[in-house]
């Protein structure tokens, strides 16, 4: 599974008090409409990614639309709306883990195991192309549960996501060096995984 580049962007200086870019000043005058058709498949993306079991993915993501109608209001722009909408799916995500851990201590099983995380594709995937392309995506989100919350959302972001250092750090509520240290142990501790993961399938196709 190949990385993006190593480094992050640098640090974007200036006020906070303004937007910083142009995207950002349009991001203040987004409608909730379109806030939803824009995100939707990045937010559904990052639920998953984050931990959230696939059969309570659907009502993770519109916990955080939910949240985000509600406070969009209040929204001033210090920050991209992408990076707002993922410090609220980080809550979401870490409150739907802790009920799913509840219910598993008082032996309360989801009634759905199956992986409903997956967008589905209309352009109508072989059999093959589908099954090779869940098999990765099952290890990426196993992987990813090796590493612990702070580690998973910045490597999330970096890596998956591609956003900066700046970035970052505002939808993590982080400083710049926390985010580079984070992403630093994240990306030899997945790799570290992949290789063990590389590793037990090569074994079982002996």
């Amino acid at each position: 599974m190949s990385l993006v580049p190593s480094e992050l962007a640098s640090p974007l200086s200036g006020s906070t008090q303004a937007p910083k870019t142009a995207q950002e000043g349009r991001d203040r005058d987004i409608s909730f409409e379109a806030l939803y058709e824009e995100h939707f498949a990045f937010i559904w993306r990052s639920i998953r990614r984050l931990g959230v079991d696939p059969s309570a993915v659907e009502d993770a993501v519109q916990d955080v639309f939910f949240v985000a109608h509600r406070r969009l209001v209040d929204f001033e722009g210090r920050s991209s709306i992408k990076t707002w909408l993922f410090g609220v799916a980080l809550r979401v995500a870490g409150d739907h883990r802790r009920a799913a851990r509840r219910k598993r201590r008082h032996g309360i099983v989801p009634e759905d195991e199956a992986d409903t995380s997956s967008i589905p594709d209309t352009r109508g995937p072989s059999p093959f192309e589908s099954a090779t392309r869940t098999e990765a995506v099952e290890q990426l989100h196993a992987i990813l549960g090796e590493l612990d919350e702070d580690k998973r959302a910045v490597f999330i972001l970096a890596e998956l996501e591609q956003m900066s250092a700046p970035e970052i750090a505002e939808a993590v509520g982080a400083n710049i060096n926390t985010v580079y240290t984070r992403l630093r142990a994240a990306r030899r501790e997945f790799n570290e995984a992949l290789t063990r993961a590389n590793a037990r399938d090569g074994w079982r196709s002996r």
